[in-house]
């Protein structure tokens, strides 16, 4: 009997039809992702009015985007204007011309809904239902802030905000006092030798407020914690410029660019760095030099949580090392910013500089701040400076949330689940319906009777910190850090703007000027 001979074709032909098959699967998930999904999206919203710039294959409107992006920042603002809302969100600023209050967008083909209409952000943001979770960090994102207090959810966040909320409420930022007047001073005593001479500021408060957060949360000084904070803002530069890249995640792992690389490097290298710190005040504390724990500063909070038994307020390795990295770019970022752009109107505006200073001369006793009486609280000149100054130049241009679920919005609007929705906190805070036909105009005087009456009881209409159960835990720490800054500065030296500054913001984690706040000081 002769042996039967299978043909070649049959021994390959069943590999063959599993790997067809499962290259053919890979192909519908991926076209159901970047054609069908938008596709079906772009319908449920135009049925209900919402338009907006047609969904490009794979890229959706980045392209768009960051065109108008590269135009904008390509040229300076004439004049010194302070409207910033067309320079800064350019794409956004044209689709509501275009397309109305609330529009469609996308970023690759994952659907922004981009809204401006007063009763749907007021129930965004307000979230009573939990149906608008925040934005989960992906990416370079994920690397800088992982999972921490501005981008987790749920019980986590509670536990979280618990601690926050305890490490910075007004008896602890009381305490925090010295150590801010002690960074300024360092600060301002450096300037001297800038008498008459022109200095980059912008750089300057973000060495100081870098030395803040670490002396008051961290109890280090800003030496010690310098290669944190400078790998935290490369990180950071690099996530700004990734932002608009479109790749799959799939050719991100298998072929990582340079930046993948680098971020990756820095990732790791800044988890070691704050274990070192964690380790440090570990040690101390074994070494009996601490009394009462862990430290009663934001780091301390976080290990005492760490070490705790009860499951229900012990918080992991990898959420401490967050919070940390959350706090070490939150803490900083948002008040360098505000004092930027302080600067930046003061020496534009000088009456309202020479108001300020006199204010402060005629409240300030023995020339010195201190933290045992209420000087700070009784600014009101230099309230209404800050307040005008955060509706200008808010820190952070937009607010974006996930819709969790199928929901309907103020009965109006039904998003699909995974919708992210955006709120442009320039397009509330630069509306001339909201604020008067002078909103462009730094007119600090709008103030005078406090936010509630500015805004005519309209809380959507000034975000500088956000709205609702998310409103930024660290509002009064920065403001503290700034109204001692701008004092201590303002006895010392008078501001005039540089003809070497060229009007030109930029949003980078924060709203910060591309070419740097030149200003000449004058001591008095």
């Amino acid at each position: 009997m002769g042996v039967v001979e299978i043909p070649k074709l049959v021994l390959f032909s069943f590999p063959i039809g599993v790997l067809g098959l499962y290259l053919l699967l890979i192909l519908i998930k991926f076209l159901h992702k970047v054609w069908w999904y938008p596709t079906q999206i772009t319908k449920i919203f135009s049925i209900q009015g919402i338009k907006g710039p047609p969904y490009k294959f794979l890229h959706g409107n980045t392209k768009e985007i960051y065109k108008s992006l590269y135009d904008t920042r390509s040229k300076p603002i004439k004049d010194l204007s302070h409207q910033i809302f067309p320079y800064l969100q350019p794409f956004q600023h044209s689709c509501i011309k275009d397309y109305g209050k609330n529009f469609l967008c996308w970023i690759g083909s994952k659907p922004h809904l981009f809204i401006t209409e007063m009763e749907l952000v007021k129930e965004i943001l307000n979230n009573k239902d939990g149906a608008y979770p925040k934005y989960k960090a992906q990416g370079y994102a994920k690397k800088l802030l992982g999972d921490g207090l501005v981008t987790t959810e749920g019980n986590k966040w509670v536990k979280q905000r618990k601690l926050a909320n305890h490490a910075f409420h007004a008896e602890s930022l009381k305490g925090m006092v010295p150590s801010m007047i002690a960074s300024v001073e360092t600060m301002v005593k450096k300037w001297k030798d800038y008498e008459g001479k022109e200095i980059e500021v912008f750089e300057e408060f973000r060495i100081m407020t870098s030395e803040v957060i670490s002396r008051t949360a961290f109890g280090s000084s800003y030496v010690e914690g310098e290669n944190i904070f400078e790998m935290l803002v490369k990180l950071g530069s690099l996530m700004s410029t990734d932002f608009l890249k479109i790749r799959l995640p799939v050719i991100r792992k298998i072929m990582p660019n340079q930046d993948d690389i680098e971020t990756d490097r820095l990732e790791r290298e800044i988890r070691k760095s704050i274990i070192g710190l964690i380790k440090k005040r570990e040690e101390k504390v074994n070494r009996a030099e601490l009394e009462g724990g862990y430290g009663s500063d934001y780091l301390g909070m976080l290990i005492k949580a760490y070490h705790e038994s009860d499951d229900n307020k012990k918080i992991s390795i990898d959420d401490l090392i967050d919070e940390c990295k959350t706090f070490y770019v939150a803490g900083h970022e948002t008040t360098s910013s505000l004092l930027t752009w302080a600067c930046l109107l003061l020496a534009i505006h000088t009456e309202w500089q020479h108001k300020a200073r006199k204010e402060v001369f005629e409240l300030l006793r023995e020339n010195k701040i201190t933290a045992d009486d209420n000087f700070l609280g009784k600014l009101k000149i230099m309230n209404m400076i800050i307040n005008e100054t955060l509706r200008l130049y808010p820190p952070v241009i937009a607010i974006t949330r996930t819709v969790g679920k199928k929901v309907n919005l103020a009965n109006k609007l039904i998003l699909p689940a995974k919708t992210e929705v955006s709120v442009s906190t320039l397009a509330f805070q630069h509306n001339p319906d909201m604020w008067g036909a002078d909103v462009h105009l730094f007119k600090p005087q709008r103030f005078s009777e406090g936010i509630v009456k500015a805004t005519n009881n309209n809380s959507i209409a000034f975000l500088p910190f956000g709205l609702g159960p998310r409103f930024c835990v660290g509002s009064n720490f920065a403001i503290t850090e700034a109204k001692i800054a701008l004092v201590m500065i303002l006895q010392r030296f008078q501001l005039t703007l540089s003809p070497a500054y060229i009007h030109s913001p930029l949003h980078r984690l924060t709203t910060r000027p591309q070419h740097g706040l030149q200003i000449i000081l004058h001591a008095l």
